[in-house]
């Protein structure tokens, strides 16, 4: 029930008068599909995939050969318990698709901490210690490790090509009258001028800022039980780790849309909302 208030709340805020003049738009022949902070909710990404998938086979079944791309805004690692199987699903998932990945600030710091002790702590204290055990690191070990040895343990662990992958993630991707980000942007700075610690950290004053951006921010990083649709950013970090909660938002045209996956004492389920 509470995801259904949740899409219901969102879904009216879509339709608000005067949300955006004029509508952000997707280009042409494109459509797409972005993911809010998975943390480690590699149960609830595997069912969001399937239900982004059999929503693109359903919108697909009139031939328009509109190419959809996907965008993961980053966070996909900490906090939850299988961030190994985010980050093995996400690259099967980009073999089959066009994805962009944005580097959050979890991510940041997984990089950070394979180089520098003081990272390593803030890290471990944030979620990286779930990290560190779904790449096989025994969990005894770590109890007994130093910090020196843990970070031994990481790169024992965590393969090369795999750290590679995530240094690859982006700063922020531009598609139509949108642009995905991590967490925000500074207000009244140009696109081109933003700090990549802005881009995955920042808060305020983007969050309560009602200026014009020069496109709709997409954004995570910042949990709302309601995903938070304003005229000028569209939060969607739902807060998968605690609540269960992980959600997406469709794009195509004009049109938008929602996509929850729900953990539940039934399983996953899934809700849409805003379907033609």
């Amino acid at each position: 029930m509470r995801a259904i208030s949740t899409m219901l709340k969102a879904l009216r805020s879509l339709m608000r008068p005067g949300a955006a003049t004029p509508p952000a738009r997707v280009p042409p022949g494109q459509r797409v599909y972005a993911v809010g902070d998975i943390h480690g909710r590699a149960d609830l990404f595997a069912r969001l995939i399937d239900a982004i998938e059999g929503d693109i086979r359903r919108r697909d079944r009139n031939g328009t050969g509109v190419e959809t791309i996907i965008v993961l805004l980053g966070d996909l690692i900490d906090r939850g318990p299988d961030s190994r199987g985010v980050l093995d699903l996400a690259m099967r998932w980009g073999q089959q698709r066009p994805m962009h990945i944005l580097l959050g600030n979890h991510e940041e710091m997984l990089l950070d901490a394979a180089e520098k002790l003081e990272v390593l702590r803030h890290f471990l204290r944030y979620g990286g210690r779930e990290t560190l055990l779904s790449f096989g690191i025994d969990e005894d070990t770590y109890e007994a490790a130093s910090f020196e040895e843990v970070q031994a343990l990481l790169h024992a662990h965590i393969p090369p090509a795999t750290l590679d992958y995530i240094r690859d993630f982006k700063n922020m991707v531009r598609i139509g009258d949108y642009l995905f980000v991590h967490a925000g942007i500074r207000p009244g700075v140009a696109l081109e001028g933003q700090t990549t610690g802005d881009l995955r950290w920042i808060r305020e004053p983007f969050l309560s800022s009602t200026q014009n951006h020069g496109a709709v921010v997409v954004h995570g990083h910042t949990i709302s039980d309601a995903v938070e649709l304003r005229p000028n950013r569209l939060g969607i970090d739902t807060g998968a780790y605690e609540s269960g909660h992980l959600t997406a938002i469709g794009l195509e045209g004009e049109a938008r849309w929602l996509i929850q996956t729900e953990e539940g004492a039934n399983g996953i389920s899934v809700d849409f909302q805003g379907l033609p």
